[in-house]
């Protein structure tokens, strides 16, 4: 799941229209604000900060005017939801496709079942929108998981690529893979994978005119309530951001 906007670069006075998107390969379903999935969902514009505050069944999710020049990072945080995987081939898919490690060992050391186990999952998702000039930083939201995108990517040059960092807990994420998504103007989609360093930051190559997805995720083993109340064996988080980079 990520934010999706029509338009990352909007000017004074146009309406932001922030989509809740689920699919794959940046393309998928628009899904309606409902509040009792979502944790926290809020935008911050010039040091301040703004719930978001739609009515249920509202698509977009989150729609507001540009009223202010700047950078706007819009987070959104879900509340937890599970699934159950009926065959072990499917969570494996999942595993190998994510580069996720030695899940299979763990979850046979761990005496568990390979069909009709259960996955608890929570998204972490940010969008940058750039209104007119599109000054300002992104920065660390004490999310659970998230990515820091280092580079303005409306202000700044990006002709050597887009800086990001990837955390969990607050702490830098290093040597994780992350599945970087670009879509053209005509709505084509590529797909690459890159790995963070010792730092937990990586360079994403991007180019002009085009939108960007990064996505990241994490499989542990859940704690405490979350075990107990959904029935989870496995507990995935799953960190996404989005913006554009300007024609030149």
């Amino acid at each position: 799941m990520w934010l999706d906007t029509k338009n990352f670069q909007p000017q004074i006075g146009d309406t932001v229209a922030i989509e809740l998107r689920n699919g794959q390969n940046f393309k998928g379903i628009n899904l309606s604000y409902f509040k009792n999935r979502i944790e926290n969902f809020f935008w911050e514009l010039n040091s301040s900060t703004t719930a978001v505050n739609s009515r249920s069944g509202d698509i977009p999710a989150m729609k507001t005017p540009a009223l202010e020049n700047g950078l706007m990072v819009v987070v959104y945080h879900s509340r937890p939801s599970t699934l159950t995987y009926k065959d072990w081939q499917k969570f494996d898919d999942f595993i190998q496709h994510k580069n996720l490690g030695l899940i299979e060992q763990v979850h046979e050391s761990r005496n568990l079942p390979k069909t009709n186990f259960i996955e608890s999952y929570k998204r972490f998702s940010k969008a940058l929108i750039g209104i007119g000039p599109g000054q300002g930083n992104d920065r660390s939201y004490k999310l659970e998981t998230e990515f820091v995108v280092l580079t303005n990517p409306y202000t700044e040059d990006t002709s050597n690529g887009i800086k990001v960092l990837l955390l969990y807990q607050g702490i830098p994420r290093k040597h994780a893979q992350i599945e970087v998504f670009q879509r053209s103007s005509s709505g084509d989609v590529s797909v690459f994978y890159i790995k963070t360093n010792a730092q937990g930051k990586a360079i994403i190559d991007v180019l002009p005119g085009h939108d960007y997805l990064l996505d990241a995720v994490i499989l542990r083993i859940p704690e405490g309530g979350t075990a107990q109340n959904s029935g989870a064996v496995w507990e995935s988080l799953w960190a996404a951001t989005t913006f554009s980079i300007p024609t030149e």
